[in-house]
């Protein structure tokens, strides 16, 4: 058994790469992880997965197709409902949180060079 410990401050300091989220710790089949994020994602979707959004620093864009788009600012948070198709955007940095079932793929459904494997986004953790 390993225990957690740090803080989010240093942990962000070891992402280098947008798009990039980062398991920092696993409760109770949930994940919280963080990323850097600039620039545009994809469009997608979670099927299964409810998907909270807390943004630590910067601002963000939600864009949704069928619903208007959510602008979040520091300490801000949404949960993007499973099934709803999404677009996250910051128009420059930004450090999010997501909280999330751990079997959650990044993009959904959809895969593109941006997307993030659920062993690369942990890969760390064995290290």
């Amino acid at each position: 058994m390993s225990f957690n410990t740090g803080t989010i401050e240093d942990e962000y300091t070891h992402i280098t790469e947008h798009w990039s989220p980062r398991v920092i710790a696993d409760v109770n089949g949930q994940s919280l992880k963080l990323a850097k994020v600039k620039d545009q994602l994809i469009w997608h979707s979670h099927s299964e997965e409810d998907e909270l959004f807390l943004i630590w620093k910067g601002e963000l864009t939600i864009e949704y197709r069928d619903r208007p788009s959510v602008h979040l600012k520091s300490g801000d948070f949404h949960v993007v409902p499973k099934g709803v198709e999404h677009n996250p955007v910051a128009l420059e940095e930004c450090w999010i949180m997501l909280f999330e079932p751990s079997e959650t793929k990044h993009t959904g459904d959809v895969v593109v060079e941006k997307t993030k494997s659920l062993d690369a986004q942990r890969s760390h953790l064995s290290a």
